[in-house]
């Protein structure tokens, strides 16, 4: 199932496919949002902005805005297993 991370629950996880814009600020690939790593939702602020995420054991709070350009492959519990 592809979503975004906007798209998370809080404590959902998902697995970055891809970016649907070449505008991501570089410091974003340099904590870990590159494809192939998995991304959870830790929090999300008032107003729903900004969103705070885990991503390869970096807490990183973004901009909603960015959060819908990061394309996700959800990670349902049965996954887990």
């Amino acid at each position: 199932m592809n979503i975004t991370v906007a798209d998370l629950q809080r404590g959902q996880k998902g697995i970055i496919v891809e970016f649907s814009s070449t505008m991501l600020p570089i410091k974003l690939l340099e904590l870990g949002c590159l494809p192939g790593n998995i991304v959870e939702l830790v929090q999300v602020a008032p107003l729903n902005d900004p969103i705070y995420i885990n991503v390869n054991g970096s807490h990183i709070a973004i901009r909603r805005e960015m959060a819908l350009k990061i394309d996700l492959n959800l990670i349902l519990d049965t996954d887990i297993e």
